[in-house]
């Protein structure tokens, strides 16, 4: 295999073994398509294209589709909390399926419905993780890879280093994808040495041209520091990286004591879950859009250490392609 020809390139039929991983509210149309367009793959976060960028959800899959002729990917986060919710995500996936949509990123639940689906019509399911007892839930549930989220990662994360987690799952036989902490082209060829098949960014790809998001969230993004990246339950119930703004100073980042009581119940868990969801998903809406002047979470991840100017997505994408070049 050539430097960047791996398992998971080979299954998703594309030339650069990077994601841009589904991020609300940031992922846009128009950010998806070029990141596919520029050799990798952009995955289509549902709630974001509806609900944040205002498409219908089938005219949204063809924008998206009219914009580059490469793979697209979908995020399917499945956790059976409300039975409405699933019964959208279900009509969701069939219709990005009825798109040509063959990638899909599973999270959150049993991911055995999305593969069944998705398997029909030769297309590939991977699943992010945060250990191997996950990894082992997905396995049984058919997935073709796993998207190991680490400590580093923006958004939800995990608690274990790349390192570790490729340890824990390297000798399971599936493509594994180092998510969390890669911002240049150094740590991509880290993760792929480590042994990775592949690489998800998030945070690099909100401080690009085509993302929209409002200039104050890529200026935070490309002004922070590792040490300015904090992890707060508010936002998910499930500790979140965000950047330690004001806001987050002022508003602390632990869950209160009745919302502790409930986050450790097995079955209030999930209600108090689904409550601090719905109500961030206003808040990082307009945080993202109208910027720091709103009650902002501006989630990135400790990747912010070498992300120092914002870049068009295709730039980003071939900075990293080209750090895979034989040198001569």
């Amino acid at each position: 295999m050539s430097q960047g020809k791996t398992k998971f390139t080979e299954d998703v039929g594309i030339e650069v073994p990077l994601i841009c991983g589904a991020m609300y509210p940031c992922s846009n149309p128009e950010l998806v398509a070029a990141v596919s367009e520029a050799g990798g793959i952009g995955i289509i976060q549902p709630i974001s294209l509806t609900y944040v960028h205002g498409h219908e959800y089938r005219a949204g899959l063809k924008f998206i589709k009219s914009l580059t002729s490469k793979p697209v990917g979908f995020n399917a986060l499945i956790e059976a909390s409300s039975q409405i919710y699933m019964e959208r995500m279900k009509k969701w996936v069939n219709i990005a399926l009825e798109e040509d949509v063959k990638f899909f990123v599973t999270a959150l639940g049993n991911p055995r419905w999305v593969v069944d689906l998705v398997h029909q019509v030769g297309g590939k399911v991977y699943h992010d993780v945060t250990d191997r007892k996950w990894a082992m839930k997905a396995l049984d549930g058919g997935v073709d890879g796993l998207i190991c989220v680490n400590n580093r990662a923006g958004g939800h994360l995990g608690s274990k280093t790349p390192q570790q987690l490729f340890d824990e799952m390297g000798d399971l036989g599936k493509p594994l994808i180092c998510a969390g902490g890669i911002g240049s082209p150094k740590e991509f060829q880290d993760a792929l040495k480590i042994g990775y098949a592949g690489v998800q960014l998030g945070t690099r790809f909100i401080a690009s041209k085509e993302c929209k998001t409002h200039e104050t969230y890529k200026d935070a993004i490309v002004k922070a520091k590792e040490e300015d990246i904090v992890s707060t339950v508010k936002i998910s119930g499930v500790p979140v990286s965000v950047i330690r703004t004001e806001h987050v100073k002022r508003v602390g980042t632990e869950a209160g004591p009745i919302a502790r009581w409930l986050l450790r119940g097995r079955k209030t868990k999930h209600w108090m879950r689904l409550f601090y969801s719905l109500k961030s998903l206003r808040s990082l809406k307009h945080s993202s859009l109208k910027g720091e002047n709103y009650k902002d979470y501006f989630q990135a991840g400790k990747s912010v250490e070498t992300i120092d100017e914002v870049l068009s997505a295709g730039d980003i994408v071939k900075e990293f392609a080209d750090s895979l070049a034989p040198t001569s």
